[in-house]
């Protein structure tokens, strides 16, 4: 298993490809499409759906491209289920002036364990930044995708609609924070870190 993480979009969004030998998982697909294409191309991976942490405007603006490009699902937690269609909710009317939409997503994410064609995780219902916030954990490969929950020594704003400073915190201590401390998290902006270093370093959540 591997991952690749390129920043991409007008906030510099984490997009993370995470692939074996054939296939790929999008996640997050924060703008640029081509620059997706350009290396699933290279490394040739067959992309089998779009997961979505969230559905805040700069972590979705290459969805609508890449999934009629490839003919991709996307997932997203229903609690955000009309975000997608909506830029007044997911942000992109008052952070940029124009409208970044795409249709609903064909499925909503049920926490729990999930399997998309090789891929095996489990999807953890992660709210605070926003309602509908999820972390994808990989427990055999030690790493979560974490979105804008949990940054390096840092943590996601609560100030959005939706925001919950209380369920932010609630949702690094008992989901993120119970994962063993070696656990990689790679987050929605910014560099990696790991659940140890957090514990004791971050100044939001210790």
């Amino acid at each position: 298993m591997h991952i690749k993480s390129m920043s991409l979009g007008p906030l510099g969004t984490n997009c993370y490809i995470v692939y074996d030998d054939r296939n790929a998982l999008i996640i997050d697909p924060g703008g640029e499409a081509n620059i997706v294409i350009d290396f699933l191309n290279k490394e040739k991976l067959s992309p089998q759906a779009i997961l979505l942490t969230h559905a805040h405007f700069d972590h979705i603006g290459a969805v609508e491209n890449l999934r009629l490009f490839y003919g991709l699902d996307v997932y997203l937690h229903k609690n955000e289920a009309s975000w997608l269609e909506d830029p007044r909710l997911n942000g992109s009317i008052s952070f940029t002036g124009e409208e970044i939409k795409t249709k609903q997503a064909e499925y909503m994410i049920d926490p729990g364990e999930m399997k998309i064609a090789s891929f095996n995780f489990e999807a953890v219902h992660t709210p605070g930044h926003s309602p509908g916030s999820v972390s994808f954990i990989f427990k055999d490969e030690g790493f979560v995708i974490a979105g804008d929950v949990l940054f390096q020594q840092g943590i996601g704003r609560t100030d959005l609609p939706g925001g919950d400073m209380k369920q932010l915190e609630a949702s690094i201590r008992r989901r993120l924070y119970q994962l063993d401390n070696r656990f990689v998290v790679y987050p929605g902006h910014g560099p990696r870190t790991t659940i140890g270093n957090e514990k004791v370093n971050n100044p939001f959540v210790r």
